[in-house]
């Protein structure tokens, strides 16, 4: 059996683009998976493929799981890397969406598959999403950095380069497998409180969608994120406060990312040509009735719990 299973042929994409995210050592915080996942159930994305674990995955690392099936039978769920397409009719392209644990082996044979579905279908860009644990503090803006195949890539949306070197996971063999089928990628990483590390965090899930949104031109109405990534910031500020030892060193944090925080200058202001622009085209997109174009039921979109 070929490891990369077609359930159907999404034809008519748009100038599509691939957005990747997978679960474990690159999605501290669950931030990269909830994004992808948040993506999905809001444009309404339907699966269309997967790719078979059985080439690709350690089941003493990562174990299927036993459920029952209609409350009755008992049936192994195996993990799975399932692709999804999301059509957005007002957006200038359509997206598709991966998402599924980090495999345990075989990432050169993986990442061809992932190269080769991106060339079936036309995709003009890839783009991997990960989190990594960063001694930043709850409180502030997320900090996206980046890196892509092309320097005007990373410009397009603002982000501080990275200029990491050192052990890598599989979003970073995805990367350098793009760059080398000459397919235009981009990976973005969102920094996750280390202090708060088993907490899902939506804030940082917040952050990559917006920094996705920027890269490909498609507006995702994420109310239901900002509402989470409020809470969280909520929560976790009262968890603090109730800790005077935790509040210092987060007061510490404060203190150090402010320091850092370059004075904006009026040359470093978006124009008010540009803000405009973006206004509109988030409203073309939300469609008629102030809801998301091409959206769809929650649930629809895929599911999901060092660079």
């Amino acid at each position: 059996m070929q490891p990369l299973i077609w359930e159907s042929r999404p034809d008519g994409l748009r100038a599509p683009a691939l957005v990747c995210a997978f679960t474990g050592w690159n999605d501290a915080g669950d931030a990269a998976s909830a994004a992808v996942q948040f993506m999905g159930s809001s444009l309404g994305a339907t699966r269309f493929a997967r790719i078979d674990p059985e080439e690709f995955f350690d089941f003493q690392a990562t174990r299927p799981r036993v459920a029952f099936a209609e409350g009755r039978t008992r049936e192994v769920e195996w993990p799975s890397v399932d692709v999804f397409a999301a059509r957005v009719p007002r957006a200038p392209r359509d997206l598709v969406l991966l998402q599924g644990p980090e495999p345990s082996m075989r990432w050169r044979t993986f990442t061809g598959l992932v190269v080769e579905l991106a060339e079936a279908l036309g995709t003009q860009m890839v783009v991997s999403l990960g989190a990594l644990l960063a001694d930043v503090p709850h409180s502030r803006p997320v900090h996206v950095t980046g890196l892509a195949s092309d320097e005007a890539l990373v410009d397009r949306v603002g982000m501080t380069g990275s200029d990491y070197e050192g052990p890598t996971g599989i979003v970073g063999v995805l990367q350098a497998a793009c760059q080398e089928a000459g397919i235009p990628a981009a990976s973005l990483w969102a920094s996750v409180p280390h202090y708060v590390a088993a907490a899902p965090n939506p804030k940082a899930a917040l952050a990559l969608v917006r920094k996705v949104e920027g890269l490909v031109g498609v507006s995702v109405d994420a109310q239901e994120l900002e509402s989470a990534a409020a809470e969280y910031e909520r929560q976790v500020s009262l968890a603090v406060q109730s800790d005077p030892e935790v509040q210092a060193f987060v007061e510490r944090l404060e203190q150090a990312a402010a320091d850092e925080e370059p004075d904006l200058r009026p040359q470093d202001l978006p124009s008010g040509d540009v803000l405009a622009r973006e206004f509109q085209r988030f409203l073309r997109q939300r469609g008629p009735g102030g809801g998301p174009a091409g959206g769809g039921p929650a649930g629809t979109g895929p599911a999901g719990g060092g660079r």
